[in-house]
């Protein structure tokens, strides 16, 4: 439930929502590629390498795109989510691409960047 301070504070800033495939795109493209180098590290630290390492930051890079994207069911105790990716452009604009995201579409991209 929540407070009556936290119910003004919502009600009081309103985002705009900004349709711009073009932007929308591009934040994808770089949330994937940061999402893949992040976990690229985290497994390199543990001591993962070669082919290994490349299959692994694949398979967790599209797992979680594919979350993100609500390609992959998500419930907990009977409660579906459905997640709808959208991206800060500046304090009250948000930018979306009027569907699901599609981020499991750059991973193949990013993988070859990271990897070449």
């Amino acid at each position: 439930m929540r407070s009556e301070l936290t119910q003004r504070i919502i009600t009081e800033y309103i985002m705009d929502l900004k349709f711009d495939i073009e932007q929308f795109d591009k934040c994808q493209a770089i949330l994937i590629d940061e999402i893949a180098q992040r976990i690229k590290v985290k497994l390199l630290e543990a001591g993962m390498e070669g082919e290994k390492l490349e299959d692994y930051v694949a398979k967790i890079t599209f797992s979680i795109a594919s979350a993100i994207d609500d390609m992959a069911a998500i419930e907990s105790d009977g409660f579906e989510v459905r997640p709808y990716l959208t991206f800060r452009a500046g304090e009250e604009v948000l930018i979306h691409c009027g569907e699901n995201s599609y981020t499991n579409e750059f991973v193949h991209l990013t993988l070859k960047k990271l990897f070449s």
